[in-house]
């Protein structure tokens, strides 16, 4: 049959009839003027944040330290102020003003918060200065290692690294235990194979090796009294790694043992 000429064109007409029928149906054109709205509030927000962004009162007027420091001075608060903070009131970023504080040498944690209508508060945690750490650096009363100086009378922790908490923990074991015989430790050593040494106020070195180093400090203590607090003579050095007792050196003597018992001489 000859095609009719007009049948497409026909056809082209009901499409179109149809689509407009679709976009005219009332679900169709709410979901449309609700992004439309959406769309535009989205928009506004954008231009409202920016603009109140720019406005000079909200220019940040004050940046207050909400606690007493002792080892943090002004002018490093106000050079962190003056080199790290950006923005303003509303758009300064408070994790890296606080990250900025804490690049600080004597400061362990800071928190910043804003205030309003101007100002930031800032709390700062000083660390706390327990030993030393080696001769580079300070050991804080958390046992984290930080880059201090401190005059004055400090005890020191030698060790490898990433041991100062283990000897942080241990070192207050020691300072309670040895209230008992009335000295306190002043130097606190681990070696590579993890061997304990310490050295006491009173000038005597302890060798407690690398077991079991709490109860060779028990029985050394607990003997005290009735051995070495008796002889009345300065003694330089005391060996615990036995069984059963210990060994002593003393200026003078090349060696005294300690104990009725002594066992082989463990790690």
């Amino acid at each position: 049959m000859p095609a009719d000429p007009g049948h497409e064109k026909r056809q082209a007409r009901n499409e179109r009839r149809q689509g407009a029928a679709v976009w005219s149906t009332p679900p169709v054109l709410n979901a449309a003027a609700n992004a439309l709205f959406a769309l535009a509030a989205v928009l506004a927000l954008v231009l409202l944040w920016s603009l109140a962004t720019r406005l000079p009162v909200f220019e940040l007027s004050e940046v207050r330290v909400s606690n007493e420091l002792v080892r943090v001075t002004r002018s490093e608060i106000e050079g962190v102020v003056r080199r790290e903070l950006r923005g303003n009131f509303l758009t300064v970023d408070l994790a890296a003003a606080a990250a900025a504080f804490q690049k600080l040498t004597w400061v362990r944690r800071a928190d910043v918060r804003r205030q309003w209508p101007a100002r930031l508060e800032v709390t700062i945690e000083e660390h706390a200065a327990l030993a030393r750490w080696g001769t580079s650096a300070l050991v804080n009363t958390h046992g984290e290692v930080f880059a201090g100086r401190q005059d004055g009378e400090l005890p020191l922790f030698v060790g490898p690294e990433g041991t100062a908490r283990e000897i942080t923990i241990q070192y207050r074991y020691f300072t309670r235990s040895l209230e008992a015989i009335g000295a306190a430790p002043v130097q606190v050593r681990v070696s590579p194979r993890r061997a304990w040494q310490l050295r006491l106020d009173n000038g005597l070195t302890l060798e407690l090796g690398r077991e079991q180093i709490e109860a060779r400090l028990a029985r050394f203590i607990g003997a005290y009294d009735r051995t070495l607090g008796r002889l009345g003579r300065r003694i330089e050095h005391v060996d615990l790694r036995y069984a059963n007792g210990f060994a002593v050196r003393m200026p003078g003597l090349k060696s005294a043992p300690a104990a009725p018992q002594r066992g082989r001489q463990a790690g």
